[in-house]
């Protein structure tokens, strides 16, 4: 019975991602988050009961759909295959999973009005870059922690440049020279400055 509490909980959360990147913040509701997982009115009030708990539902979905993106153990063997991981992993973002994307940058915004669903996606957003440190670390380069934070970033603004048509737009083979820039120059440089 508890398998089934989680699976419904996660299409809900589904559900409730999906219509806040088609109808933005204010177009989520209980209501239309039942409508859009064709679950009976009512529905997902039972399983998160105020609009914070809905919020906090799409930023643990979204934090473990991301997780299981990012390599655990027996990640790439080399930078070249990290390369091959990160453009497979923003082209996801850009295609495919396009409404995560944009769904998570709406809970991005709404986190400078409320400070606990900023505190709830910056602990995701920890998980995450440990992971990619981990696997930095993996491959032997230095100062992962800090790489990882950079690499992170990075991504996730040519990710917000290709969606939001705010830079040149790319096609696959752009999209890839710039995903490998990107992560060689973060992952091969030197050592960061000292305190000035």
């Amino acid at each position: 019975m508890e398998g089934v509490t989680v699976e419904r909980r996660d299409v809900l959360a589904d559900a409730a991602i999906a219509v806040l990147a088609d109808a933005g913040m204010r177009g989520l509701t209980h209501r239309a988050v039942d409508a859009a997982a064709g679950l009976a009115e009512g529905t997902s009030s039972y399983y998160f009961r105020t609009r914070a708990a809905l919020l906090q539902a799409c930023v643990d979905r979204l934090a473990a759909q991301t997780l299981a993106e990012v390599p655990r153990g027996g990640g790439p063997s080399d930078v070249d295959g990290l390369v091959d991981v990160s453009v497979a992993i923003v082209g996801r973002w850009l295609t495919a999973d396009r409404a995560r994307l944009v769904a998570r940058w709406e809970l991005a915004l709404e986190s400078t009005r409320r400070p606990e669903l900023g505190t709830a996606l910056r602990d995701a957003g920890r998980r995450i870059r440990e992971r990619v440190a981990a696997t930095l670390h993996g491959l032997g380069i230095a100062d992962p922690e800090r790489r990882a934070d950079d690499l992170v970033a990075c991504l996730d603004g040519l990710a917000f440049d290709q969606l939001a048509g705010a830079g040149p737009e790319r096609d696959a083979a752009g999209l890839r020279a710039a995903v490998r820039d990107l992560v060689h120059g973060l992952v091969t440089a030197g050592p960061a400055p000292g305190p000035g």
